[in-house]
């Protein structure tokens, strides 16, 4: 299998992957709001006209219409026209943290932690089979990924996790392990990652790819599984973690003498 999926920017192949299901207005709309949120699609950037947006995600022109219409409602997009016109994201961090959070609060822990689960199976998989199937050029590369990491920002952390893990999956040589850890980014890989706004965590992330590559050149199918989910479990500790102390603001908020009218 061609190992192109994660040469690229896998972080944005996620992004402008075809949508599974019935390609709700809903569904383009949250795609692109992780993506901007996550600062995968930077503040400035212009996205893809209407049409692009459409055949990219495989959805009806109108549909990508509407999501688009949703995110300039939300500020996260801004629609100039003409000659150089287009739609442009325009990230304010605060909101998209708040729209992070307000995220994470809708989610019951039990749905987080299946959605862990199942992130861990199919990465898990794909790095204890990689671990089986890796060339020396395959390792190479994967070093060569994890050296260009950036881990000064929380978009740059999180553009290096996807990157990464699509590219272990693309070595499994496993087309559906590629397609499900690309649906799964998709779904609420900003999610997860959420700890990686926290330098400590990027530094982790860091060491965690350096372990996987190591088991993998090792040809350790167990050691590389292994390394993978405890590297998911950390951040899906580290968001129930960020659930409690978001409650518990909310709950000194609500309770503030000041804050009632």
């Amino acid at each position: 299998m061609p190992h192109a999926t994660g040469r690229v920017d896998a972080a944005r192949a996620v992004v402008f992957a075809p949508l599974d299901g019935t390609g709700r207005a809903e569904l383009v709309e949250k795609r692109l709001t992780d993506a901007i949120v996550t600062g995968v699609l930077h503040d400035g950037e212009r996205l893809p006209t209407e049409a692009d947006l459409s055949r990219s995600l495989g959805v009806a022109l109108v549909t990508a219409r509407e999501a688009l219409e949703v995110l300039r409602d939300k500020g996260l997009v801004k629609t100039r026209r003409g000659r150089d016109g287009g739609s442009f994201v325009t990230f304010d961090r605060d909101a998209a943290t708040r729209l992070l959070e307000r995220r994470l609060r809708e989610l019951s822990r039990i749905e987080l932690r299946d959605f862990a689960l199942h992130t861990s199976a199919i990465a898990g998989t794909a790095a204890e089979t990689a671990a089986g199937r890796a060339s020396d050029d395959d390792v190479e590369t994967l070093e060569r990924i994890a050296g260009a990491a950036d881990l000064t920002t929380a978009g740059g952390a999180r553009r290096a996790v996807s990157r990464f893990q699509l590219e272990v999956a693309a070595v499994s040589q496993s087309p559906r392990l590629v397609h499900e850890e690309m649906r799964l980014q998709g779904e609420a890989g900003s999610l997860l990652w959420m700890c990686l706004r926290e330098q400590e965590y990027r530094d982790r992330s860091a060491i965690a790819r350096l372990r996987v590559i190591d088991a993998i050149r090792d040809v350790a199918p167990d050691e590389a599984r292994a390394e993978t989910i405890t590297h998911i479990n950390s951040a899906f500790e580290w968001l129930i973690d960020e659930r409690a102390r978001i409650d518990a603001r909310t709950e000194d908020a609500a309770s503030d003498p000041k804050d009632v009218p």
